[in-house]
């Protein structure tokens, strides 16, 4: 193992901001592993740093095929996280719209350029980061509608579903869809949550990663074979929204079958306790996305639902 420092930003007020990554193997850019690029992903930074660990182990017992090379990013956003802040700066920018980035930019758009221009050739790219609003998913690959996806690659991580998002402006400013348009074949691993650590689908995302590695030839190792994922687009999803603010009460959670009618959550006021909005579920399904979050806005989403596959 190697360390190799990937980019600096000189601070004149507090330490610079290291990006460190960890290299494994010589020759082939074979597949590149970024962690998270805000300061609350924990749970992303922890599969991270349990992925060096264990790469290490089978380096050190010739397990990296010969002529590949892996390097794993375990974070990039080290001062946001020291100061437990999701956005980086004192403006409070997210790193993951600010790509491709710029050298003569801002901070932040100097350190996206950066990254980017570090990671771009490798042929795999693979991305542990967390939704803009907070709540669990279902253990999944997500990959930009480019063009250049390859749904079938997806499947190979064995998780339970591929997701293809059709991507809007916004989304041409991230990391993947940059990733993807400089041809390396980027995927982004949603787990099941993001500021705290959960070992069962941490475990579920570092077996996904290594099953990966090894059916393209990129380690040997011995893996279950996992899911034969269904791939699914997100604008096939039904969304359920909040009419209500309040306080929330979920009852249900990621991977519930839910039928038509069923209560899915309930909007409190705060101030009385009375119940303001019961959700109910628009249609048979399995929940994909649930709100995590005590509070919610109105029109939130509180629920995505996956048709169901199967009557």
């Amino acid at each position: 193992m190697q360390e190799v420092e990937i980019s600096r930003l000189v601070s004149p007020y507090r330490d610079d901001m290291v990006i460190k990554g960890y290299q494994f193997g010589h020759g082939e850019k074979a597949a590149c592993i970024v962690g998270p690029v805000r300061g609350n992903e924990i749970q992303q930074m922890y599969i991270c740093s349990q992925l060096v660990r264990t790469l290490k182990e089978l380096e050190n017992n010739g397990c990296v095929s010969a002529g590949k090379q892996i390097m794993v990013i375990p974070y990039v956003n080290s001062h946001a996280i020291n100061v437990e802040r999701q956005f980086f700066g004192v403006k409070g920018v997210d790193i993951n719209r600010n790509f491709p980035g710029n050298d003569y930019g801002e901070p932040v758009s100097r350190l996206a350029g950066k990254l980017l221009d570090e990671i771009k050739d490798y042929t795999y790219g693979i991305q542990f980061t967390s939704f803009y609003q907070r709540g669990e998913f279902v253990p999944h690959v997500r990959m930009m509608e480019t063009g250049f996806q390859n749904t079938s690659l997806a499947n190979l991580f064995g998780l339970p579903y591929v997701v293809v998002k059709h991507p809007l402006p916004i989304d041409t400013t991230t990391l993947n869809y940059n990733w993807q348009d400089d041809n390396t074949c980027a995927f982004t691993l949603f787990t099941n949550c993001n500021d705290s650590i959960d070992e069962t689908s941490a475990r579920q995302a570092i077996a996904a990663v290594l099953r990966f590695l090894k059916r393209m030839g990129i380690i040997r190792y011995e893996s279950h074979s996992g899911y034969i994922s269904h791939v699914i687009y997100e604008q096939d999803m039904t969304e359920v929204y909040t009419n209500n603010s309040g306080l929330f009460r979920g009852k249900v959670k990621c991977g519930d079958d839910v039928r038509y009618g069923m209560e899915m959550a309930e909007i409190i006021d705060p101030a009385d306790g009375s119940v303001k909005e019961i959700i109910t579920a628009p249609t048979d399904g399995i929940v994909f996305f649930a709100h995590s979050s005590a509070l919610a806005s109105q029109y939130d989403i509180a629920y995505r639902l996956i048709h169901r596959l199967h009557e």
